[in-house]
């Protein structure tokens, strides 16, 4: 199993420490708000203040109850072939828009998650492929782009405009 790190000012985290680094408070803000453990089973899990409607129109079959990173992967297989969309507005998507990195620990673990989520459809608010480097290749994202018909440019989204597709507006 790979170990997933997290940066802090005072120390670097693996995932198996989330117990340890939460009690200490080493653990980023934005990853803190989720954070919801329980007994043996650290899972992310959605805010319990967050709009149970809201949410539940941002979901195709409708339940609230699930992980955090479930949430992320639905939104995410919703996002239509040829274009893409942003973590950042994932994150508004979800009633969290200061947790775009949070959606990006998630899609750099999506490959292993089933059903598939098209993590390549998701980069930077800039169009940037910053995800690349969760892929098998370096290249293996800009290739699932351009074979649907996205144009890349130097690891960027040419139309990034036109092609952006926003999770708000669209699924409410």
């Amino acid at each position: 199993m790979k170990r997933v790190k997290w940066y802090s000012q005072k120390s670097t985290i693996y995932s198996g420490d989330i117990v340890a680094a939460t009690a200490a408070g080493i653990v980023p803000m934005h990853m803190k708000m989720f954070l919801n453990l329980k007994e043996r089973n650290y899972s992310m899990s959605v805010k319990s203040n967050s709009n149970p409607e809201k949410l539940k129109a941002l979901r195709p079959s409708g339940k609230t109850d699930d992980s955090i990173f479930d949430l992320i992967y639905d939104i995410a297989r919703q996002i239509p072939r040829g274009r893409v969309t942003s973590y950042g507005a994932i994150a508004k998507a979800i009633g969290s828009g200061k947790s775009a990195r949070l959606v990006g620990w998630a899609m750099s673990g999506a490959g292993r998650v089933k059903p598939k989520v098209p993590a390549h459809r998701v980069v930077n608010s800039a169009g940037l492929l910053s995800g690349k480097h969760a892929f098998k290749t370096p290249t293996y994202m800009q290739e699932l782009l351009e074979k649907e018909g996205i144009k890349i440019k130097n690891d960027k989204v040419v139309d990034f405009k036109t092609r952006f597709w926003d999770p708000v507006l669209e699924l409410g």
